[in-house]
């Protein structure tokens, strides 16, 4: 699967030239600024500047939309889109037929979606050349074909440790991914940093004598020293026969890209009762939810509880900008939220004391960040532990609010709880936290 997609990738290499203008687009402005230099001059060339720019910003997506009278330019930076520029829209054309053949669709379908890929090659000073990932969505819409880069990085890949996780939960993720066997589950919305979170566990079990299989819909990053498949639902390869031909290939670990159906819950189930570690994702709200979820599919209460070792949901949040975030006292209403929403913290934790005299992060803005005051993200998770007792209790089949309660009982702390820590260590700020997943006025 892997070479046949090699066959109808196609590729850009970034000219030395381009290459060093990419490289010192340091914010939006620069981007705009650079990106209508090449108005003029080849479709070819400003195609390269805007995915070479999009890709040393450290864009997730770039968005070029039709409207009426003019084409835009969106980014996604940290999460959160930006507009960068207008174009003519009889540019918009060529560059779009310049997309299509690049990416191996057909140039004379507008009218219904179509997805395809390339590559983009940029070759280091030491003359290394990394090949980025580029999965290419048209859609159509009023004015148009509406184009949606998805940039996919190898150096967005990082370990288990460079996470920003707290101590506890690190010394948790490192005990549970060396347990021969079992369930390991993220659950989030789609660009909550799952994939990002499985690979890192994979970077760390990954070693000569275990066998690690992955089964993904598409194959996102490629790592040395695991098989990698592909998903090709047309032709009846699917998550769930893509995991019954894996049971048969002797893996240790098997990474299954998302649980959508019965059939590949079933399996996965049965992978992890049966002496396989079995990484998975699954779209919920919260970590307790993953049961109900599963149960809802179809899954049997007496296998949920015995297959799942934990089940982990996160979200991502933006951190302060280290250039120009400054510190401030704590004002007394959010200090207020904060001591309630932490009064029940387990004592584990070590948190700074919560009094006025309490610093916390200010943001400000800056070029370096796009003026917006943040500058990266930073995952907050909870993890509910499946042991012995909550395997008993996931029998009674207790509602999503029972489990939450009596996995908090047994020590969790909640993704807002853990998200208020990170405002505390003066990683981001508690507008970013209300943000993300907002202050339930609800009790636990």
């Amino acid at each position: 699967m892997e070479q046949s997609l090699k066959k109808i990738t196609g590729e850009i290499e970034l000219s030395p030239s381009l290459l060093n203008i990419a490289q010192n687009i340091k914010n939006v402005s620069d981007f705009a600024k650079e990106a209508n230099n090449f108005l003029g001059k080849s479709i070819t060339e400003f195609l390269e500047i805007i995915l070479g720019a999009g890709i040393f910003l450290k864009t997730s997506d770039i968005h070029i939309e039709p409207q009426e009278e003019k084409a835009n330019i969106r980014l996604r930076l940290d999460g959160i889109l930006q507009e960068v520029m207008s174009f003519d829209l009889k540019i918009l054309q060529a560059l779009t037929s310049r997309i299509k053949l690049l990416s191996g669709v057909k140039l004379n379908i507008t009218d219904r979606p179509q997805d395809g890929r390339f590559s983009v090659l940029i070759t280091a000073a030491n003359e290394q050349t990394m090949a980025i990932e580029i999965r290419a969505s048209f859609l159509p819409s009023e004015h148009g074909e509406s184009i949606v880069f998805r940039i996919l990085n190898p150096q967005s890949l990082i370990s288990l440790e460079a996470l920003g996780l707290r101590k506890d939960l690190l010394a948790l993720f490192e005990k549970e991914i060396k347990k021969p066997n079992g369930m390991i589950i993220v659950t989030g919305p789609t660009g909550s940093g799952k994939t990002t979170t499985l690979y890192a566990f994979l970077k760390n079990i990954q070693r000569p004598e275990i066998k690690v299989i992955t089964i993904e819909d598409p194959i996102e990053y490629h790592l040395k020293g695991i098989s990698q498949t592909q998903t090709v639902p047309e032709k009846g390869y699917d998550f769930a026969s893509g995991l019954k031909s894996i049971m048969r290939q002797d893996p240790d670990v098997i990474l299954v890209g998302e649980i959508r159906d019965l059939e590949t819950a079933e399996i996965g189930l049965q992978a992890a009762l049966t002496g396989h570690l079995v990484l998975t994702t699954l779209h919920t709200n919260d970590a307790a939810g993953t049961i109900a979820r599963l149960i809802s599919l179809g899954s049997s209460a007496s296998n949920i509880g015995p297959a799942i070792n934990i089940a982990i949901a996160q979200r991502l949040v933006r951190r302060v900008c280290k250039k120009c975030s400054t510190l401030q006292t704590i004002p007394v209403s959010a200090l207020e939220k904060i001591k309630k929403e932490l009064q029940n913290l387990p004592k584990k934790i070590e948190i700074p004391k919560l009094s006025q005299e309490l610093k916390i992060a200010k943001i400000k803005g800056c070029p370096d960040c796009n003026f917006t005051g943040y500058r990266g993200r930073i995952g907050i998770l909870e993890v509910l532990i499946v042991d012995g007792e909550m395997e008993k209790f996931i029998l009674t089949l207790p509602s999503i609010t029972g489990l939450k309660e009596k996995a908090i009982e047994k020590g969790m702390v909640p993704m807002l709880q853990d998200g208020l820590i990170k405002v505390l260590e003066k990683i981001t700020t508690l507008e970013e936290i209300e943000r993300v997943i907002g202050i339930s006025s609800k009790e636990p």
